[in-house]
């Protein structure tokens, strides 16, 4: 499987070059004053320069702010910026065509590309070195740059003896040297992770190793261009503490503090609105306005309303969370634990909940709310209806060995069975899944608690457990249950095509 990826990798980035082949034809008929007058007239204007070898990626009139921040690089060899850009605004792409135009006019000889990872960083120059083997203009007017020897995807040397590196965060970087030359330019590109900056030593390692083994390869005697690419994902990153040190730390969101496009020539409002309302609200601040929401404010208040006759619904699900995967035994053991079961309805949109159960339970509790949950929706008047138990990997020793034989006992005493079915679903992390798909619809206002919940005992910890949710959040059970029945009926489970039906299931004599 991994190297059928590799492959159809590699097959992108050969068709990759060869859209930058087919983007960059050359005048044949130009004569050699010509082209060097040319030349010279592109390189005294950087901005006629991009737009000229890059058509392909200078594709919108550039907005001030890049122009600012060409400037400042291109003017000061000895340089340290950290460029917290909205996703959108080309940070990397820019920071691109800048260090091609520093190389290629023999300003820069040796380049450092960082990332969180080896691979990540590789992926991160493989455009570099695409561009550099298949541009027709740079070829044509500054010689073949394709290395005679050392030319592979995370280290290579163009024949003008210009030397590109992909190393990852943590790596050694000690040593690296282009003949004479140390690394007189530095990328750091993309180098925090979700994961990294929930944890404060991680961050301060990082920042050590950045300014101490990596930012230590320089020459002193030589100037260096030292540049930092990412967006603000938490309170404290590399990015921000980098950003302490920076000549310039400029931060650009996709909007300015008016509201407008800060790119209005390649990002329209129309597109803005529409892409941020396809995501989640926390997920938008992060990646849009460097603004990583502080814990717990997901979810300010609840919306409450009278829902439709559960009957008169499109769509009908009973989930139920038993708790405790293996991987949640520490929250068990400290109590904070629930076992959570609810019925939830869709109808024109919108999601409405209409029973649940939130409690730290036991097991014969658990299996009596999924009884108490099918005899609401029976008496509702509600022909077709799925059930499903979470029941992921770590789970399932436990249905299979305890709940499903409980199950099986109680039918017999109900004469009724219930239309159980396991979800088998491999669940991304818990707070990023509940955020992602319920914040969405709660901003939208489609994701309605009956109000007749309002006030009673479960709701109560249910409505706690939503305002509390975050990434640090360690009782998240009740949301956690309502994601898996919204993630079902989104998916389509409780259509025509189960043969649940009730009134027509098998009794037990």
């Amino acid at each position: 499987m991994a190297k059928q990826t590799d492959k159809q990798y590699l097959e992108q980035w050969n068709e990759f070059k060869e859209n930058i082949s087919k983007a960059t034809p050359v005048d044949l008929n130009e004569s050699l004053v010509e082209k060097s007058k040319r030349i010279e007239r592109l390189e005294a204007s950087p901005e006629e320069w991009f737009k000229y070898y890059f058509p392909n990626f200078y594709t919108s009139e550039p907005a001030p702010f890049h122009i600012k921040a060409t400037k400042r690089v291109l003017s000061n060899p000895e340089w340290f910026e950290v460029r917290a850009w909205s996703r959108e605004l080309s940070k990397s792409g820019r920071t691109m065509m800048e260090v091609l135009y520093l190389t290629l006019t023999g300003k820069k000889r040796n380049i450092i590309m960082v990332s969180a990872t080896e691979s990540d960083a590789q992926r991160l120059l493989l455009p570099y070195k695409s561009i550099l083997e298949s541009n027709n203009r740079i070829i044509s007017d500054y010689g073949l740059q394709e290395g005679r020897t050392k030319w592979e995807a995370g280290e290579f040397t163009t024949r003008k003896g210009v030397a590109y590196r992909a190393i990852g965060a943590g790596q050694s970087p000690r040593g690296t040297r282009n003949d004479e030359v140390r690394p007189d330019v530095i990328i750091l590109d993309d180098i925090d992770t979700d994961i990294e900056v929930r944890n404060e030593e991680r961050i301060t390692n990082k920042v050590n190793w950045a300014m101490e083994a990596l930012y230590g390869t320089r020459s002193i005697s030589n100037p260096l261009l030292f540049i930092v690419c990412g967006n603000i994902i938490g309170k404290r990153t590399t990015v921000t503490e980098l950003g302490k040190k920076a000549d310039v730390f400029e931060i650009i969101n996709i909007r300015d503090k008016n509201g407008k496009s800060t790119w209005p020539t390649k990002n329209t409002e129309e597109f803005i609105d529409r892409t941020l309302s396809k995501i989640s609200y926390r997920s938008g601040q992060k990646e849009y306005f460097n603004n990583p929401l502080k814990e717990g404010t997901v979810f300010k208040n609840l919306k409450y309303g009278k829902a439709p006759k559960l009957s008169s619904c499109e769509k009908v699900v009973i989930y139920a969370d038993p708790s405790t995967s293996n991987k949640d035994k520490s929250q068990a053991s400290k109590g904070t634990s629930h076992k959570a079961v609810g019925v939830v309805g869709y109808k024109n949109l919108q999601y409405f909940i209409y029973w649940l159960r939130v409690e730290q339970a036991n097991t014969s509790q658990f299996i009596d709310w999924l009884f108490e949950a099918d005899k609401f929706v029976r008496d509702a008047g509600v022909q077709i209806v799925r059930m499903w138990v979470e029941n992921n990997s770590l789970q399932d020793s436990f249905y299979e060995q305890v709940i499903y034989p409980e199950v099986r006992n109680r039918a017999r005493r109900h004469k009724r069975t219930l239309p159980i079915m396991k979800d088998t679903r491999n669940k991304p992390d818990k707070f990023y899944r509940i955020e992602g798909t319920l914040e969405p619809l709660h901003r939208n206002g489609d994701l309605i608690f009956d109000e007749k919940l309002k006030g009673t005992k479960d709701m109560e910890v249910m409505e706690d457990q939503m305002l509390d949710v975050s990434a640090s959040s360690k009782t998240m059970d009740g949301p956690d249950m309502l994601e898996g029945a919204v993630y079902k009926l989104q998916e389509g489970a409780g259509m025509t095509d189960n043969n649940y039906i009730i009134g027509k299931r098998t009794s037990f004599k």
